[in-house]
């Protein structure tokens, strides 16, 4: 019987070490969606992987499941409204630098 028990505390204990690093992957990337001045080209230095073989998960761990899956939409949702304001900032710049917004003639008066 205690081997049943064992194995059962095995079993959450590996989805609760799983689910903690899932949500630390997320308090990262949430971390760094409000740190404006942090550099975007800076990738996770140890991305989260998957777990094998772990089976299914726990009743007790799905609402903590749940809460990193509603967490981790929201951030994706968020680094793709960011995504697209950056877009539509770079063409604006890019316009304006190079005034391809507005083609018209340009005519310089001398006689002054």
């Amino acid at each position: 019987m205690s081997t049943a028990t064992e194995s059962g505390l095995d079993w959450r204990a590996a989805w609760t070490a799983a689910l903690d690093d899932l949500e630390m992957d997320v308090l990262a990337v949430e971390t760094m969606l409000l740190d404006e001045r942090r550099l975007a080209e800076t990738p996770p230095a140890n991305p989260w992987r998957p777990p094998t073989e772990l089976g299914a998960l726990p009743l007790e761990l799905r609402p903590r499941a749940d809460e990193i899956l509603t967490r981790q939409l929201a951030v994706a949702e968020e680094i793709a409204k960011r995504l697209t304001a950056n877009r539509q900032q770079m063409a604006m710049t890019s316009r304006i630098e190079t005034g391809e917004a507005v083609k018209r003639p340009v005519y310089l008066d001398f006689a002054i």
